[in-house]
């Protein structure tokens, strides 16, 4: 923080009436952030350009209650450039943070984790599942949520590469002979430790075990950047 400036990013703006929005934002120090811009919607006004998503900002505002009022917003640097689909990704990124972040608690070290991501999304545009399976780890780990990933829940054991495990909400990963939606490979177990989604098959697996770990924070209500990126990712694959 310089001086009573707060660094944040947009994550989500609607409208609050004629000339206003409430904006979401996600700073440095006070994590998720719910700001009224007032006179925002206005033609003239200097904040309409200044409120978009991927644009690193220095934010002042003033106000004792829960609403508290949006005094100046400053771009910090250039907004992010992203082709289609790393958009699409940046706007998954921001809806989860928009939904499974506590109102104005700090994640300092989450916020560094979502610089660093969007700013991968606009330079490496061909590891974009890799970019998002990273943060959605990193994302649970701020959240609390606690799995050992190397060591059998019910058993104490090094997890072995070779074996199947079951994940267990609230207990962890147990060796098992199922096969369904819920088990794991012991090796690509390892790799989420590391975060190493180098391997495809690890890639399709992290995806579904992040899938399985946001439900309870996500809710039953389907992401409204998911459906967009569906929508598009045809006819994104056809002209490719």
């Amino acid at each position: 923080m310089i001086e009573n400036w707060h660094r944040g990013f947009v994550l989500h703006r609607r409208e609050y009436s004629e000339t206003s929005l409430l904006v979401d934002f996600f700073t440095e120090d006070h994590g998720r952030i719910t700001l009224l811009a007032k006179g925002a919607r206005r033609p003239r006004s200097s904040l309409k350009a200044v409120l978009q998503p991927f644009t690193p900002l220095l934010l002042r505002w003033s106000g004792k209650g829960e609403l508290k009022t949006l005094t100046k917003a400053e771009p910090a640097s250039l907004t992010l450039p992203m082709q289609t689909l790393a958009l699409y990704s940046g706007f998954y990124v921001n809806e989860v943070l928009a939904k499974v972040l506590e109102n104005q608690t700090a994640y300092p070290a989450l916020f560094q984790h979502y610089l660093q991501c969007v700013t991968h999304l606009a330079t490496q545009p061909d590891n974009l599942e890799a970019i998002l399976r990273t943060f959605e780890f990193h994302t649970l780990k701020a959240l609390g949520y606690g799995v050992n990933f190397g060591v059998c829940a019910a058993t104490g054991d090094p997890v072995s590469p070779s074996m199947t495990y079951q994940f267990k909400e609230n207990q962890g990963f147990i060796a098992s002979l199922l096969q369904n939606n819920a088990s794991f490979l012991g090796k690509d177990l390892l790799a989420f430790e590391q975060l190493d989604f180098s391997d495809k098959a690890t890639l399709q697996a992290a995806k579904r075990f992040t899938r399985i770990a946001l439900k309870p924070y996500l809710g039953s209500q389907p992401l409204k950047s998911r459906e967009l990126f569906q929508s598009i990712l045809p006819n994104k694959l056809k002209s490719t």
